[in-house]
């Protein structure tokens, strides 16, 4: 059922008809509400960072659910603020989180070792291993090259695993008591085969081998989340659910919930690119493409990912583990200089003044290079990362330049492998959506982007909803689907109603100016292994 026109977003709310979407990105869990025609009305944010400890990159399960209930609790103030009215019950709910990982609990749901993030570059020998028995690209960050490394390196708490998951699969189980994984995230743990949609049967078949070679006392399906499609039943938040969520009591149990998603499934969903041909890019603190295949890819590539959508199609995915981190830094920087002549800082003004900038740099940014190598970045081959900026005596030093070469720089790695599929593999795209912090900027990083991959880039009003606002979008389409329709067709025609954004193509001095950027990028990685080398 569709809202009437003359009902309010506080009638929406005070009947229990909104639909919540929370999202925990690598820097920010984010919570937005919708109405039933899809429109944002409330949200809530809650700042958080990974920590380094023994060598990993983590974040504790006291963070993950301090981190939700403050999150919620600021959408609680914000609905109060806009509206004077209380979140009783909801239409629906949706988790989503940053995908991959390696989430492992014993027979009583205790956590094994700390949560092991995307961003860690430890599984080199389990995922080349992987790769050769399946014959099938399988990434470092995947969970199952993180069993798999964990076996190799003899840890003592595998043989104890009950449960194995994502980030958004735990909280979804703890808060339904259902262990199940939306198919696009499961689909990040060990490949899903898309005629069954589930786990890929010849790829389990081999790793229960190794499995009961090594004296394990579980198979893979028993320790993985059940599989779903979109739309599909995931179970129901319990009251215990509902007291981790809203700790103020007023939230109750026996709200629908739809499977969990992974960031990379919610983007898709967001920037209506689940239909085969489409394509989106999300830039934040992390940056990854997903392009929608008509059919696999000739042969597997190191680069490339594949994955599924939500609801089980094929995808295409270059993922980087660095985007705009190294951006942000420098904009502090920036900010303290500014503040140390007395300046009062809009932050909003300043990043949209500094990316404005960067249009008038020359096309190639005057020779300048940034490496944005917060953490290591697996497409170049770096298990570690520096943060390099690298110039010669010649080049052409200034503000426009140097912040051209790290908005190029943030795309860099990107570009690399979407090179591959565009130009070895041809395959077709009718459209590339932008979305992510990367974007904000009306035009500049839509503008980059374009130059990298030679295409014309979408960014729509809705790009900066992000995440959050996608699962939202599931949770939806779990309740107000009474047609039944595709997800495809759901978002085509009654999420985004045929509004595709606006486009921008790429000039042919930017798309030559960024192939030279990348020759010298190219070149100069030597300079990069070098500093990750040197240990400091």
């Amino acid at each position: 059922m569709i809202i009437d026109n003359f009902m309010t977003a506080k009638q929406v709310i005070e009947a229990g008809k909104a639909i919540l979407g929370i999202e925990f990105g690598s820097t920010r869990i984010k919570a937005v509400l919708i109405d039933e025609n899809n429109k944002p009305i409330a949200q809530g944010a809650h700042e958080w960072e990974n920590q380094l400890v023994d060598g990993l990159w983590t974040y504790s399960t006291e963070a993950v659910w301090y981190g939700l209930q403050d999150c919620y609790a600021e959408l609680r103030k914000d609905v109060m603020k806009q509206y004077d009215c209380e979140i009783e019950s909801l239409a629906a709910i949706g988790f989503s989180a940053m995908m991959h990982g390696y989430m492992a609990f014993n027979e009583k749901q205790e956590i094994l070792v700390p949560f092991r993030t995307w961003r860690n570059t430890n599984t080199g020998k389990a995922a080349a291993e992987l790769s050769k028995l399946f014959n099938y690209n399988i990434p470092l960050r995947w969970s199952i090259s993180h069993l798999y490394e964990a076996i190799l390196d003899n840890e003592e708490h595998v043989s104890d695993i009950k449960y194995l998951t994502t980030l958004a699969g735990y909280v979804h189980w703890q808060v339904t008591g259902q262990f199940v994984l939306g198919v696009g995230d499961a689909s990040g743990m060990i490949p899903v085969d898309p005629a069954t949609k589930t786990y890929d049967a010849e790829m389990v078949r081999k790793f229960d081998q190794i499995l009961a070679a090594k004296g394990l006392p579980f198979g893979l399906k028993d320790i993985l989340p059940r599989s779903l499609n979109a739309g599909e039943n995931a179970g129901f938040l319990t009251p215990e659910g509902a007291k981790k969520l809203d700790v103020s009591g007023h939230l109750k149990a026996g709200i629908p919930v739809c499977p969990p998603e992974g960031d990379a499934g919610t983007g898709m969903v967001a920037t209506n690119a689940v239909k085969q041909r489409t394509g989106n890019v999300s830039a934040g603190t992390s940056s990854f493409s997903m392009i929608v295949l008509e059919k696999p890819l000739s042969k597997p590539y190191e680069p490339i990912d594949i994955v599924t959508t939500p609801d089980g199609s094929l995808v295409a995915m270059v993922h980087c583990n660095n985007c705009t981190s190294d951006i942000n830094a420098w904009v502090g920087l920036f900010k303290e200089y500014q503040q140390l002549l007395g300046v009062t800082v809009d932050m909003n003004e300043l990043y949209g003044r500094l990316f404005n900038k960067a249009l008038e740099g020359d096309a190639d940014c005057g020779g300048l290079i940034s490496f944005n190598y917060v953490s290591g970045e697996p497409v170049t081959g770096l298990t570690d990362g520096r943060p390099l900026f690298v110039r010669s005596a010649n080049d052409k030093l200034n503000l426009a330049n140097f912040m051209r070469a790290h908005l190029y720089g943030a795309i860099a790695v990107l570009k690399f492998g979407n090179d591959i599929l565009l130009k070895e593999e041809h395959v077709k795209v009718d459209r590339i959506t932008g979305h992510g912090g990367y974007f904000k900027t009306a035009g500049v990083g839509q503008r980059m982007l374009a130059a990298a991959l030679n295409s014309p880039i979408s960014v729509m009003e809705t790009a900066g909803e992000g995440g959050a606002w996608g699962i939202a979008l599931l949770a939806g389409y779990l309740v107000n689907n009474p047609k039944k329709l595709s997800l495809a067709d759901y978002l085509e025609e009654v999420v985004f109603a045929g509004n595709t954004g606006v486009s921008v193509a790429p000039t042919a001095a930017d798309v030559e100016g960024f192939n030279r950027y990348i020759e010298n990028y190219k070149a100069c990685l030597g300079v990069e292994k070098a500093a990750v080398e040197c240990k400091k």
